[in-house]
């Protein structure tokens, strides 16, 4: 799909500054472009390249004034990071706007799917599945009886949403993620355990995005709720009746046990830990691989396992890289008390 500087310069409110019939079908780095793509110059220190790259279309901010002479035909905005993220969402559009259902799929009689929508081949989908407009569904994705999912969303290949779980609008769900499955609920009898049935169900809010291969499980009863606007990375467990809070992320490898509350606006690292039945507030910051073994108030940013205060934290770790030395002090000083006793 090609597109002309001036298309693009109206798509953008940008003023072109060359050729506005030259036409551009990708997108590149400005050191690596190519005749024929459209790159970006926003970071000063690239600007030596845009004298040498062979890109046919090049977005700059406005008071951009060339030095040399200069191929590319420019396109002028206020904020050529801004403008170029912008087209970059528009071509992710474009590249997923399949509409259809494939012969290879199947669709029980009972589910509504909306207008525009794409099912792909080896997906199967559910009695009384309600998909919305727009919403496009990669083959090989199964979706359970009962389950909702929302308009303008993405499921990508192998995504498996189990029965009654509800998805809102403008998810997107990345291969390998699992909405719904059993949480791990069992109750010890004598020298063996009993599976305690999971009931519930998963819900996720609108605007959510879960990374590639993220397990999020069912309630036992009442639901797990994934709240607007949450970010979840690749390879994260989200257990049974959790609850996140609006617009928190959590980085890849974390897991979340059963019953936990974790608030709004939270940011939390890479491999974190958090035991259940634990509530942590609102705007709360957790370091990459801390333990998390408390309740922790609106507002706290922690470090370490068990986890404490980052100020504390940063303060003890330069003891803890001196424990060696500090123990062979502590030796020399026993051993000098010894020789004046």
């Amino acid at each position: 799909m090609e597109f002309s500087a001036q298309q693009i310069a109206d798509l953008i409110g940008g003023k072109v500054d060359g050729d506005p019939g030259i036409k551009v079908s990708s997108l590149s780095k400005i050191e690596d472009g190519q005749a024929g793509s459209l790159s970006f110059l926003a970071n000063p220190q690239y600007t030596p390249y845009i004298y040498k790259t062979s890109a046919s279309i090049v977005i700059v901010n406005d008071d951009f004034a060339p030095e040399e002479n200069i191929s590319s035909t420019l396109i002028r905005v206020p904020n050529a990071y801004q403008a170029f993220a912008k087209l970059l969402e528009v071509y992710n559009q474009l590249k997923h706007d399949k509409s259809g259902i494939e012969s290879q799929a199947f669709v029980a009689e009972s589910a509504q799917i909306g207008a525009n929508c794409y099912i792909g081949a080896f997906t199967y989908i559910g009695e009384n599945v309600v998909i919305g407009d727009n919403t496009k569904v990669y083959p090989g994705c199964y979706i359970g009886d009962n389950a909702k999912i929302g308009a303008d969303g993405l499921l990508f290949s192998g995504v498996k949403i189990y029965p009654d779980c509800v998805v809102g609008n403008s998810v997107s769900l990345h291969s390998g993620v699992i909405v719904g499955g059993d949480g791990f609920g069992f109750a010890p009898n004598n020298e063996s355990y009993d599976k305690v049935a999971q009931i519930g169900n998963v819900i996720i809010e609108d605007h959510v995005e879960v990374g590639a291969n993220t397990t999020i499980d069912r309630a036992t009863l009442g639901s797990t709720i994934i709240r607007k606007g949450v970010k979840l990375d690749n390879l994260i467990q989200i257990a049974h009746n959790v609850e996140i809070g609006e617009n928190t992320v959590i980085a890849s490898q974390s897991g979340v046990a059963g019953s936990t509350r974790i608030g709004k606006n939270c940011m939390i690292g890479g491999q974190v830990g958090i035991i259940g039945h634990l509530t942590i507030g609102n705007n709360v910051k957790i370091a990459a691989q801390s333990g998390i073994g408390n309740n922790l108030e609106d507002g706290e940013i922690v470090q370490g396992s068990p986890a404490f205060s980052v100020r504390e934290y940063k303060k003890s770790y330069v003891y803890f890289r001196k424990l060696a030395r500090m123990a062979d002090d502590i030796d020399n000083l026993k051993k000098q008390m010894q020789s004046l006793q």
